[in-house]
């Protein structure tokens, strides 16, 4: 997402990439690979649509790891954006994504008709507020301005996160589904909604932001150190997950890259690469 733009309008760009995608037609697009689901061709490549950072990483990892002693085929596909890897999933040109959690995978499918499903939960990614300037939530004064992202879900949970810490008052119950106009006291601050991945640029221009997780990391933001407040990951709903369109789940190689993804091998390099900022979410399964 580099533009502040509605994801109706996002989407209907996807439609168009879609479709120009589909009239090139390789044999490497999953549209044209046959069979899907269980009847998969095994011997063709796993094509898994991927948020750069950390779902490529933690793909690539597999791929040059795991795979082959799997009898995996994994192609991993880059996209910038939340709403490509869920179109293109849904569309085939590509067999799985990785990026996503499920509060946000609901509402997508619900506004734009998608049948989308969780396969496994992979790792969470917590919420947090950043800075450039203040250096700690005591910094935060009314007149400032905090930048928010702009689709439902992850607006909800960064309003949450500012409640949870004091900076603002919500209506009682509205919680993660929270909307600006939920707030009832902004005790003086001031709020500019952003596309996520768009949100870490704006800390030059606003006092704070909340930032995604993994956009986060992009931006070379740490968030378990560099954070002036950070999503708790206990009981935390928010899991990234492996998804395929529904009637794939069963699909061996999805299968087989579920099972690696739920590795101790994986569980490790989460660890070991991220420190904290990115934690495994193994052990919940990711339901529909």
């Amino acid at each position: 997402m580099r533009r502040n733009i509605k994801i109706t309008a996002a989407a209907a760009s996807a439609a168009a990439l879609a479709l120009g995608l589909s009239a090139c037609g390789t044999d490497s697009d999953p549209a044209s690979k046959g069979e899907t689901g269980a009847g998969a061709d095994t011997s063709k490549a796993l094509v898994v649509a991927a948020s750069p950072t950390p779902h490529a990483g933690i793909l690539e990892f597999v791929k040059k790891n795991l795979a082959e002693k799997e009898g995996l085929k994994l192609e991993v596909k880059e996209f910038t954006d939340y709403v490509l890897p869920n179109t293109a999933t849904q569309n085939g040109q590509v067999d799985a994504n990785f990026f996503q959690h499920k509060p946000y995978l609901d509402d997508f499918n619900a506004k734009q008709k998608t049948t989308i499903v969780p396969v496994v939960n992979v790792h969470l990614e917590p919420l947090g507020l950043y800075s450039k300037t203040v250096k700690d939530l005591k910094g935060i004064k009314p007149g400032q301005t905090i930048a928010v992202p702009n689709d439902t879900t992850n607006e909800g949970r960064a309003l949450q996160l500012l409640a949870d810490n004091g900076l603002i008052a919500l209506k009682d119950g509205v919680g993660t589904s929270a909307k600006l106009s939920d707030i009832t006291d902004k005790k003086g601050l001031e709020f500019k909604e952003l596309e996520a991945a768009t949100v870490p640029r704006a800390l030059n221009d606003v006092d704070a932001a909340v930032i995604n997780g993994n956009y986060a990391l992009e931006a070379e933001l740490a968030p378990a150190k560099d954070s002036l407040a950070l999503e708790k990951a206990e009981g935390n709903p928010y899991a990234n997950f492996l998804a395929v369109k529904k009637g794939n789940e069963k699909d061996p190689r999805v299968e087989k890259l579920a099972k690696l993804l739920n590795s101790d091998e994986v569980k490790k390099f989460i660890e070991d690469t991220y420190q904290g900022s990115i934690v495994p979410a193994f052990g919940t399964p990711a339901t529909s």
